[in-house]
């Protein structure tokens, strides 16, 4: 299923499963925060390199399944596959945005 995402949440997907997507910095404020395994992720360079990193360790594709955008946030459920145990699963990406850029990004069940 296509589901419409605002452009850096596009972006970021793209980069989340490989693509040449633009810079994160592009996507992402210069002081985004990011949530995901219990570990917290600020500005762009630790952003990159959690991104690299768990695409190294799980190996994943990840599917946007469908979006809800109430004003400056969006939520955005998708199916994640990769090499953990479990896989498919389909997480909850809540994504705060600001001036068009993620501001901040958690995600979770």
């Amino acid at each position: 299923m296509k589901v419409q995402l605002p452009d850096s949440i596009a972006s970021f997907f793209q980069a989340s499963n490989g693509s040449k997507a633009p810079a994160l910095e592009q996507a992402f404020t210069e002081n985004a925060v990011v949530h995901d395994e219990n570990r917290t992720y600020q500005g762009h360079d630790a952003i990159r390199a959690w991104l690299q990193e768990a695409k190294r360790k799980y190996a994943y594709t990840v599917e946007p399944l469908d979006v809800v955008q109430q004003d400056s946030t969006v939520k955005v459920r998708a199916r994640v596959s990769g090499n953990f145990p479990g896989s498919p699963v389909e997480l909850l990406h809540v994504f705060r945005l600001s001036g068009g850029r993620i501001e901040s990004l958690e995600i979770g069940r």
